[in-house]
């Protein structure tokens, strides 16, 4: 007797296929161009230089894309390729840029960890580590000067977090309400150093209780709970309710 074949049940879904489209293809393509330039990195010596992926790590940069709007600006560290292409930066001119050619997004000058695209509102990859963040409230600061209701997203790692710019700037974000979006990227690793063996504070969000700053953790590895966080996050920076600082629990799966 043959047996039956079990009824599968609809899966729940908080967002529109659309979306979960959307995800799925950006995602796929920062990934399949993370594991293209690896290759050329690693096998072929094509790329020289630095060269940190973000294979990942892609569920936040999609999440953050769809919590924002095109007018609302991205700024990063070193680890920049994917946040990059998320915000419009072509691919091939990405892929210049890996390579020192003219046609990067940089003219071939910034190399892996500083990909820019002022057009789409991609404030660059920056290789002084922390050094993005008090750029970062820079950029929130002229949006609030000149009187728009745009929101800047500032990226950093678990490692840039230990850097004394990260406290410096807060304050200051604080004290002027600034429109900007903390979100730490936190592997665990940072560039190669475990987050327990450089902070006694293992949980990167407690670090805002200092500034009386609103903070979460999010799981970085899904696109829909970095959406919801941020969406949280952006609808009070509009409002002129200031910074949060969010910290996106993620995982990198290369050196």
């Amino acid at each position: 007797m043959a047996e039956s074949t079990p009824t599968l049940k609809p899966v729940a879904t908080k967002f529109s296929k659309e979306t979960y489209l959307y995800w799925y293809e950006l995602m796929q393509l920062i990934r399949q161009f993370e594991l293209m330039a690896e290759e050329k990195y690693k096998m072929e010596g094509k790329i020289r230089g630095f060269f940190h992926a973000y294979i990942g790590q892609e569920a936040i940069a999609a999440g953050c894309m769809t919590a924002t709007r095109p007018e609302d600006g991205f700024i990063t560290a070193y680890r920049d390729h994917g946040l990059a292409i998320a915000k419009g930066v072509d691919v091939n001119s990405c892929m210049a840029e890996l390579y020192g050619k003219a046609t990067g997004c940089a003219k071939g000058k910034g190399g892996s960890m500083h990909f820019f695209g002022k057009e789409v509102g991609f404030w660059g990859g920056h290789g002084i580590v922390g050094a993005q963040i008090g750029t970062g409230a820079g950029l929130a600061f002229a949006e609030q000067y000149r009187g728009t209701d745009n929101v800047i997203l500032c990226f950093f790692g678990d490692g840039a977090a230990r850097q004394g710019i990260l406290h410096e700037t807060f304050n200051l974000a604080m004290l002027w309400k600034l429109p900007v979006i903390f979100i730490c990227e936190n592997n665990n690793y940072a560039m190669g150093t475990s987050v327990e063996r450089t902070s006694n504070v293992v949980d990167i969000y407690k670090l805002a209780d200092g500034y009386e700053m609103p903070a979460d953790t999010v799981n970085g590895m899904s696109a829909e709970a970095v959406h919801e966080a941020v969406g949280r996050a952006v609808k009070r920076a509009r409002e002129k309710g200031g910074p949060t600082l969010l910290e996106m629990k993620t995982y990198r799966y290369t050196p």
